[in-house]
């Protein structure tokens, strides 16, 4: 048993996958678009609609492909511990970018014209592990919920 730990932490330390998720930005986003519209156990047709048309836009997929990538994102979100196996591999996003995503997120959550408090703290969190400053996180939630108005 000691060597099973000694080991594990031997490959975190040289950062060897560990075979947890693919590096794959457009699935990780895929996976935070998943992670929210999940959050509340209420996945409407509406938010799986924004879902799909946000990720054609965030990563210029087409229609097929953003399916695709949504059905391994459900996969990947049942099988992950936590958020940060996904916000970890989108940190050289430059802050627009990281922007668009929160925005996205606020959209996929609002979809069905109600923002539920489970949606709103993984966005929250999100958020804070993609180091968006507060202001920026409120200035998307605005945006999404004043264009719906």
């Amino acid at each position: 048993m000691f060597n099973t730990i000694t080991s594990l932490f031997k490959e975190l330390l040289e950062g060897q996958d560990l075979g947890h998720h693919e590096d794959s930005p457009q699935l990780a986003i895929a996976c935070l678009l998943t992670e929210v519209s999940g959050a509340d156990h209420d996945i409407s047709s509406s938010e799986k609609e924004a879902q799909t048309q946000l990720l054609i836009k965030l990563c210029q997929l087409t229609q097929p492909e953003a399916e695709n990538l949504l059905k391994q994102a459900a996969q990947q979100v049942k099988d992950s511990a936590s958020l940060y196996d996904f916000t970890s591999q989108l940190r050289t996003l430059s802050q627009e970018r990281r922007f668009e995503l929160i925005q996205a997120m606020w959209e996929v959550a609002n979809a069905d014209e109600y923002i539920d408090p489970f949606e709103d703290a993984v966005i929250r969190k999100t958020a804070e592990l993609l180091y968006v400053d507060h202001s920026e996180f409120i200035r998307a939630k605005l945006i999404v919920t004043d264009h719906k108005s």
